[in-house]
């Protein structure tokens, strides 16, 4: 990388050009000066930042910038001097020229022709760490995990969880059951059939992930359906340009009331980063509550959820599949949305178990054990 890499300043030396293979990449001199990775600026131990950024003058500028083996040697006019890693530079921003991405990087879209859903061994994840690293990368590319050989006890998939992040209580609890009952609380507790969907875009922040564990499952019916969320939205986005648009931008609430509970909250249907990239899919037809929009924002809006409704329920992106006993599915819950087909329970008993764990901590641990088995190959082979 190194070989052709070029930097050069503007005249004022307030902005670096630094080009990386041909890929030109441009940084503002107090980006790079309240940004540089020394232990007089961030902290080693955490990368905090020690110094006031807001305090800088804003017309720092660079007065040298040169190549200097894999990083970049900086001087400033307040003459704080520092070394910052090409590597860093590159991964910070996209080159100029650089394809737009539908999706952040590391993901990988699919429909029904998935072949195999990535899988896990239970014990395996609770004893090793590098397979619960492949666990936890198989759901931040794919959005879901199929584990085997959970224990068939009603609490049988805490252990894994605690291993993860810990468990979100809600106001049904932690670990809550999945079954029909007499006089439900949510239609998720009834036999009937749900159409493909999020969970609780009411809550704020929504849960990250769905931990679903299967109990029992003789009933008639009853199996799961999944559909890649971020799949359909590029979808929608490639044959409607325009519904796209409107999801992005009208803002409908979500509310889920009961005789102890009221919970409000607000979001697009497909919302972008910071960078126009799918970050989270919301579709919850049951506690959707759209105000009342001018009419031809609404006729606009109903005739984009529609467009998007259909590619969700459609053939070509469902995947089907249901879970045996011992069974769990983990669950992106601002990518993936699942259902259920109905069920009769003269065919046998279905209980499952669900619970939710945060998408910060589920990141957390997986960035950090990314980093320890990183460090640790390093030893072995120092």
């Amino acid at each position: 990388m190194t070989a052709s890499a070029k930097v050069s300043l503007s005249a004022d030396g307030q902005r670096l050009t630094l080009d990386l293979d041909a890929q030109p990449r441009e940084f503002a001199a107090l980006w790079l000066r309240e940004r540089t990775p020394d232990a007089e600026t961030l902290d080693p131990g955490t990368g905090q930042r020690l110094i006031e950024a807001a305090e800088l003058p804003l017309d720092l500028a660079l007065e040298e910038a040169e190549i200097d083996g894999t990083a970049l040697a900086l001087r400033f006019n307040d003459g704080h001097a520092a070394h910052f890693p090409l590597a860093e530079l590159r991964d910070a921003q996209p080159a100029e020229n650089a394809p737009r991405a539908s999706v952040a990087a590391g993901r990988t879209l699919w429909d029904a022709g998935l072949a195999e859903p990535p899988r896990a061994d239970f014990a395996a994840a609770l004893d090793d760490d590098a397979t619960l690293l492949a666990m936890l990368d198989d759901l931040h590319r794919v959005g879901f995990v199929l584990v085997s050989g959970v224990p068939t006890d009603e609490d049988g998939m805490q252990t894994l969880i605690e291993h993860v992040g810990p468990l979100r209580r809600t106001n049904w609890g932690g670990i809550a059951d999945v079954k029909s009952v007499a006089n439900a609380y949510d239609l998720t507790m009834t036999q009937r059939g749900l159409e493909p969907h999020t969970d609780n875009p009411y809550r704020d922040p929504i849960p990250g992930y769905i931990w679903l564990h299967c109990l029992t499952n003789a009933a008639d019916g009853g199996a799961n359906t999944l559909v890649d969320g971020y799949r359909a939205a590029q979808l929608l986005r490639e044959r409607d340009p325009a519904a796209f648009e409107c999801l992005t931008r009208v803002t409908p609430g979500f509310r889920y009331q009961d005789e102890t509970t009221w919970l409000e909250s607000e979001g697009p249907l497909i919302e972008l980063d910071s960078q126009g990239r799918v970050s989270r899919v919301r579709y919850n037809n049951r506690t959707e509550r759209v105000a009342a929009l001018p009419a031809e924002e609404l006729a606009r809006y109903y005739a984009a959820r529609r467009a998007f409704y259909e590619l969700l329920t459609s053939d070509e992106l469902t995947v089907h599949l249901k879970l045996d006993p011992g069974q769990m599915l983990i669950m992106d819950n601002y990518r993936l949305l699942h259902g259920r087909g109905a069920f009769e329970l003269a065919g046998g008993v279905r209980h499952l178990r669900q619970g939710y764990v945060d998408r910060d901590s589920t990141a957390s641990r997986r960035l950090v054990l990314r980093r320890r088995l990183a460090e640790n190959r390093m030893e072995e082979t120092a």
